[in-house]
């Protein structure tokens, strides 16, 4: 028997958007061998970022609304939504090779980390190190500049998802989570654990858009029936079922997929960290993203991509492959045998790539072990969602001492349980 049926176009659930315009992003026509680049930074200006009201520069990001904050005025205003206004959110069914921001462009190993910016208000001369911040403050007049200019050093990304979920409420959801597990938690790290030294950080990642199409052909059984056998004193089950020869084909429309881009970030080396934590308080509504700018980093931390697409390109198919084969248990119910696939295709005929800065509160511990060994430690919460996840030092001879107590028990029972029944 053959089924060569087609399951519909597969796509990921996308938000409604309003009708766009044609994208105010300059576009870079590619090579035969290169990406087509969308210029994300087209617009911007290095140097005093000033409030439109009263043009000061004390501006912070006001958590409780997402806007940007005058600290002086009080103004409050946003930029622009970044997939929106670049024209990054088109029809994926219409991508072909790779296209990418300009924030996501291969970083060049020798770009200077140190910048040099004139105060536009006094003429001073502010150094910026951008490896450690894309602000500072001109130590003449105290107005602040930033670094709004891509570099080609992966420190200014095409686009920001500010913080919504306060300290505050960070540190409750870090006291809490911890809280259900100091039990069996090292008594070094319940002594030492303070939640109040959470740290708001962006992270870098990727996130990307996938066109593609996957072919899976093998063979399925469906019962027909199942009955017993006897043979002397012993019974066995039998199954009769009906073969099939079974295709599916379909397209598939990956929508932000939300990859890391930092290599430090990437090491899922349990012996020396958890970092694998970070990637369970997904997802992020990266759709909310603005247009990157400067000021939506004052008082947090950032880390800088240092992974390009090239490095990230194996990742990113391996999980659309999954997304596939995901999708095809949505078509195969009637084969209640089981379906095993002989053939495995995935054709991706376009991807568009867009760096991102995540927000996530972010408590760490290092535990230091025997033999010079330590491990980092991670409680992250979503800096949207506020879905928190993390991992605790573990009291290893408690948590034995009660796993044996168990067992005791465990066997006690049993024993009783076994002379009541005679």
């Amino acid at each position: 028997m053959v089924d060569n049926s087609s399951a519909d176009e597969v796509r990921m659930p996308e938000p409604p958007a309003p009708p766009l315009e044609a994208p105010s992003a300059p576009l870079e026509a590619p090579s035969a061998s290169e990406p087509l680049v969308v210029r994300t930074d087209a617009d911007a200006k290095d140097g005093l970022s000033k409030c439109p009201a009263c043009g000061a520069t004390q501006i912070s990001l006001n958590i409780a609304t997402g806007m940007l904050r005058c600290g002086y005025c009080r103004h409050e205003w946003q930029t622009a939504n970044a997939m929106q206004s670049l024209g990054l959110d088109g029809d994926i069914g219409l991508l072909r090779g790779v296209t990418v921001g300009s924030g996501s462009a291969d970083i060049v190993p020798s770009t200077d980390e140190v910048v040099t910016l004139k105060c536009t208000a006094c003429g001073a001369e502010v150094v910026i190190d951008t490896a450690n911040s894309l602000q500072a403050r001109c130590h003449w007049c105290r107005n602040t500049l930033s670094m709004n200019e891509q570099l080609p050093n992966g420190a200014v990304p095409d686009m920001v998802l500010p913080f919504s979920l306060t300290k505050d409420e960070a540190v409750k959801r870090i006291a809490e989570f911890v809280g259900k597990r100091k039990f069996f938690a090292h008594p070094r790290f319940r002594s030492e654990f303070n939640p109040e030294n959470v740290l708001g950080v962006y992270l870098p990642y990727m996130v990307v858009d996938v066109n593609a199409s996957a072919v899976f052909r093998g063979q399925g059984e469906h019962q027909t029936r199942s009955y017993t056998v006897k043979s002397g004193d012993d019974e066995e089950r039998r199954y009769d079922a009906d073969l099939y020869d079974v295709r599916r084909e379909f397209d598939l429309h990956v929508d932000d997929l939300t990859v890391e881009s930092s290599a430090e970030r990437r090491d899922q080396s349990m012996s020396r960290n958890t970092n694998n934590i970070i990637n369970s308080i997904m997802p992020f509504d990266v759709d909310k993203s603005v247009r990157y700018d400067a000021n939506y980093l004052a008082g947090f931390t950032s880390e800088r991509r240092d992974t390009n697409v090239a490095d990230l390109a194996e990742t990113v198919t391996a999980q659309t492959r999954d997304i596939a084969r995901y999708k095809t248990l949505e078509t195969i119910s009637f084969y209640d045998r089981g379906v095993r696939w002989d053939e495995e295709r995935l054709d991706v005929h376009g991807q568009r790539w867009v760096s991102a800065y995540l927000p996530v509160w972010l408590y760490s511990y290092y535990e230091q072990k025997g033999g010079g060994r330590g491990l980092l430690h991670y409680v992250a919460v979503n800096g949207r969602t506020g879905e928190t996840m993390g991992s605790v030092p573990l009291h290893h001879g408690k948590l034995l001492a009660v796993s044996a107590a168990v067992e005791v028990v465990g066997v006690i029972l049993f024993l009783i349980f076994m002379l009541l029944g005679r």
